[in-house]
């Protein structure tokens, strides 16, 4: 089972679990996060997050999400790659983490895939109209 680590600002990676765990009915194993505060210093971090992802890999490598593709969070999770064992995506939401949980059994690349699919496809515009055929 692949580990999922989240970086991300302040408590939004707390949130990202507590919700992801109340969809999936428990709270998934092997998945963590590091909240990085205003003022948090990445360097003094950055061991932190090190012996996160040595805790959450079993063996088969870890997804590490974080929010926004170079803020603090993601540039401290760059630190932590390295390929086909320590993998990192940005623009983590509540879609790609479940998506990401849920198909955290398979391959890294297929993790991977399922993950984005889960974060472009949980982007949608609704109306009135559409919502309506959901009653």
């Amino acid at each position: 089972m692949i580990g999922i680590l989240i970086i991300a600002h302040g408590t939004l990676g707390e949130s990202l679990i507590h919700c992801a765990s109340h969809v999936m009915g428990t709270r998934p194993p092997l998945l963590g996060q590091l909240g990085v505060g205003t003022y948090d210093d990445p360097a003094k971090l950055l061991p932190q997050a090190q012996q996160m992802v040595k805790e959450l890999n079993q063996g088969d490598g870890v997804l590490v999400l974080s929010d926004i593709y170079g803020a603090t969070p993601c540039n401290l999770a760059c630190k932590l790659l390295e390929h086909g064992h320590v993998e990192g995506m940005a623009g983590v939401s509540l879609p790609m983490l479940v998506r990401a949980l849920t198909y955290r059994n398979e391959a890294m690349d297929t993790l991977i895939e399922k993950a984005l699919s889960g974060g472009h496809e949980g982007v949608v515009q609704f109306s009135e109209e559409s919502c309506k055929r959901h009653d």
